[in-house]
């Protein structure tokens, strides 16, 4: 079987995953299956809104770990050597410049898996992700957002 890797994960990333698959599977599954023991006991099952909710609890519980196990299975654990400093590429730590306001603003590009906006953790399936991959220290690139047009100039690629 040839294994055809199509995740790239950072070892942040992997950990993270596998972090919430192990809490899925620890915690959060046997509490589900704890409540839907409890509320067989309430009776007919097609009025009981508690053993309901329950149900779909689970099925979400168990399609999240499905998903979750998939993601570890087919991801490429991304490796310090593999991180390109001379181009943006997943992995890389990007400084760039908003070229109408003079902000600079440090990301890390990743795989859609791990993008967290909120912590600069950018998706390369983004708009800006797509925009400056493969681009060098110096290039101006412009980004579509649904706010309009920005223009980033890369000032620095690091690991």
């Amino acid at each position: 079987m040839s294994t055809d890797y199509h995740i790239v994960l950072t070892p942040e990333g992997y950990a993270k995953v596998d972090r919430e698959l192990e809490h899925l599977r620890m915690v959060e599954r046997p509490q589900v299956a704890d409540r839907i023991r409890d509320a067989k006991q309430f009776g007919e099952f097609s009025e009981n809104a508690e053993y309901e909710e329950a149900k779909k609890e689970q099925a979400l519980i168990e399609g999240r770990i499905q998903e979750l196990r998939h993601v570890l299975q087919n991801s490429q654990i991304l490796q310090d050597e593999d991180i390109p400093t001379d181009k943006v590429g997943i992995g890389s730590r990007v400084t760039v410049t908003d070229l109408e306001t003079g902000e600079e603003w440090e990301f890390r590009l990743v795989g859609s898996v791990e993008s967290d906006p909120d912590k600069d953790r950018i998706s390369d399936e983004s708009p800006i992700g797509e925009a400056l991959f493969d681009k060098k220290v110096g290039d101006s690139v412009d980004v579509t957002i649904p706010d309009g047009q920005i223009q980033y100039r890369i000032e620095k690629i690091k690991k």
